[in-house]
């Protein structure tokens, strides 16, 4: 089974790239994918596929500025800009689908946008995948470079160029060949701008806000030895959102990105056995 590279255009005319996994048989439902902030589709295929092999269709969106989308590489100029990317590829994917379960799914840093879309979006999420969310990083800005981004944004600084703090795919995996798949891949992000970051802070803010509005049956996925996300405020986070149905699985081990650790078939065991149960 593969994937085929699609696009759809947004409502401020900027391209947009996915991968687009079809089913394998009857369609069980549809997932909509979301990754991080250094990453793109193409880090997840496997799951991807074993996803859509299980009778999901699978759209893995590449993020403005990421990716295979080179158009102002690593920028977004605030947040609602990014929840309206993904909810215009839900629109498209209903269209494609309708009728059928849509679960949204978001790893890492793009599990801030799935759970702010999920929260302001009521109706368009039946279910809500987050894996390894970057809701309450350990990595965290220094208070002058929080002070920073404020005046960037109060004096409209968009596009001065940031480092993103994961020189180290340590941080990320344990597995040395996946390292140095990060290491040599050119997709990888490796700069972003002061409008994404700020972009990320108004993604907080939705979250903070309007946690308790998150209502869907969510399966919240860590690893026990992450070194980028703090997994105790996480599941204390995920515990203000107000859906009868969490469920939460450590893979006490594994780091960061679980699709590169040894537990990856039975993180994505788990994964799909979930998703068939909540679609």
């Amino acid at each position: 089974m593969s994937s085929t590279v699609r696009s759809y255009m947004t409502s401020d005319g900027v391209r947009l790239h996915f991968q687009h996994w079809p089913a394998s048989g009857e369609v069980r439902g549809v997932v909509v994918a979301l990754h991080g902030i250094q990453s793109h589709s193409g880090w997840y295929e496997y799951s991807s596929r074993r996803m859509a092999e299980a009778g999901f269709e699978v759209y893995f969106a590449d993020r403005r500025g990421a990716g295979r989308n080179e158009f102002r590489r690593g920028h977004a100029d605030h947040g609602e800009r990014l929840l309206n990317d993904v909810r215009q590829l839900m629109r498209l994917v209903r269209r494609e689908h309708p009728g059928v379960p849509l679960s949204l799914l978001g790893l890492s840093w793009g599990g801030k946008i799935a759970a702010a879309v999920a929260s302001t979006s009521l109706a368009s999420v039946d279910s809500l995948v987050l894996l390894y969310p970057g809701l309450a990083p350990q990595i965290r800005p220094a208070w002058w470079q929080t002070l920073q981004l404020k005046l960037a944004r109060h004096h409209d600084v968009r596009h001065k160029p940031v480092t993103i703090p994961l020189e180290d795919p340590r941080l990320l995996t344990a597995d040395p060949e996946h390292q140095d798949f990060i290491n040599n891949d050119p997709l990888a992000l490796r700069v972003v701008t002061s409008g994404f970051l700020n972009a990320g802070r108004d993604l907080d803010q939705i979250v903070r806000t309007h946690a308790a509005r998150i209502h869907p049956p969510t399966l919240l996925m860590l690893a026990g030895r992450d070194q980028i996300i703090d997994n105790s405020k996480t599941k204390q986070m995920a515990k203000s959102f107000s859906t009868r149905h969490l469920t939460t699985v450590c893979y006490p081990d594994a780091q960061h990105t679980l699709e590169f650790e040894s537990v990856r078939d039975e993180f994505v065991n788990d994964l799909v056995n979930w998703l068939r149960q909540n679609s």
